[in-house]
């Protein structure tokens, strides 16, 4: 925030470019997962969950995924709601992509 420079995995998340992030499969699957409760809760499969557990996940910390997500989402949509956008010294280059709306 004062003149320290993200390195690449945080600039590509940042930028919400999952692919240049380089993660491993399991956190990989884990952000997939986050950005279907996201986008499309209604869409999360047993299937998706099933396959967040055979990568290593446990259920709880499976849950606490979807609980953050969807607890992010919330103070995301009350944001907007109420016109309230983060201070310039925070984010002085405008809003990061994987933070506005889409």
């Amino acid at each position: 925030m004062q003149g320290e420079t993200f390195g690449q995995v945080a600039e590509a998340l940042r930028s919400g470019d999952l692919d240049a992030a380089g993660l491993d499969q399991p956190h990989r699957l884990l952000l997939d997962f986050v950005e279907t409760i996201t986008k499309h809760a209604y869409r999360v499969t047993d299937e998706q969950v099933q396959a967040l557990r055979e990568s290593g996940w446990t259920d709880e910390q499976i849950a606490e995924a979807a609980y953050d997500a969807a607890l992010f989402n919330l103070f995301v949509r009350l944001a907007d709601t109420f016109g309230i956008e983060p201070p310039a010294i925070y984010e002085p280059n405008g809003i990061p992509p994987a933070a506005k709306p889409g």
